[in-house]
């Protein structure tokens, strides 16, 4: 098959460009410079050009408090160009794969968000996230919806690079405890996703929205523990309300994603967040 990544320069683009070798498929990586997915007809013309037959968009406008101030990029990004890529496997009978976001929920309950639960994004990031799962769904493409949250791996800017950082320059930092979810090793996410293209798993019954994160829940306060102790670094981590940090963004208090469905139809092992953070950490310090 030919399999085309955009946004590939990303997190999660990069592992999937590193895991690409391992398997028997065409990989086209492109990012903005290569492919504008802005543009309907130039995703026409890749996708016939190169006879594509999956696409795995992992671009996204990510800045959840630019975002606020910045409505038409964010709707552009996560909401037309995701129309775009959709209506354009639908045409050509190629299959989809796009990530979404926990954000899509309002995050005020207490247990595990499945895929059938009602979402009530509570800002502009989220709201343009759903814009896209709804114009992919609206399409009529074979299509698998992959809703993750706190992703980090090596690559890019992220939480565990900016906490690792941080916590070796300072003697304390103040990290949120009322806000709870799951961390996601991209590494891990990108390994189901090469795995769902290699087997071909594009079957009717399994198009559809599904959740991935590692195993485990935590505060962003637990998690930064984890990564400054995992670092060895000796700076004191303490927790603190989401209101001491005022922000434009209301974010969910509770976004916990529930796994079931995707390790039923899947058959997937998903490791422990700690055992995922070590594991990323040890490739950071190599």
């Amino acid at each position: 098959m030919n399999i085309l990544v955009t946004g590939s320069n990303g997190q999660l683009g990069s592992e999937i460009r590193k895991l690409a070798p391992n398997f028997g498929n065409t990989f086209l990586f492109t990012d903005v410079a290569e492919l504008d997915i802005t543009d309907i007809e130039a995703v026409r013309n890749c996708v016939v050009d190169n006879n594509i037959d999956v696409i795995i968009n992992c671009a996204a406008y990510t800045n959840v408090d630019r975002a606020e101030d910045d409505y038409d990029n964010a709707l552009l990004i996560n909401g037309t160009a995701v129309s775009n890529l959709a209506t354009v496997c639908s045409e050509h009978n190629a299959k989809l794969i796009h990530i979404s976001t926990d954000y899509v929920f309002q995050g005020n309950g207490c247990v595990p968000c499945t895929e059938e639960m009602d979402v009530n994004p509570l800002g502009v990031y989220g709201k343009t996230k759903l814009y896209g799962e709804q114009a992919v769904i609206q399409s009529g493409c074979y299509y698998m919806i992959f809703r993750t949250s706190w992703l980090y791996s090596e690559y890019g800017n992220n939480f565990v690079k900016t906490i690792r950082r941080l916590s070796g320059e300072r003697d304390s930092l103040n990290v949120v405890f009322d806000q709870v979810g799951t961390p996601t090793y991209a590494a891990d996410l990108a390994k189901l996703i090469c795995k769902v293209v290699e087997d071909a798993d594009f079957c009717s019954e399994k198009s559809g929205i599904y959740h991935f994160a590692n195993e485990g829940v935590c505060s962003w306060y637990d998690f930064a523990l984890e990564i400054v102790e995992m670092s060895g670094n000796q700076c004191a981590v303490l927790p603190c309300h989401s209101d001491e940090f005022p922000s434009k963004v209301k974010r969910p208090h509770y976004s916990v994603l529930d796994k079931s469905k995707v390790k039923k139809v899947f058959n997937v092992v998903i490791p422990h967040w700690k055992e995922a953070l070590k594991r990323c950490i040890l490739r950071l310090e190599g």
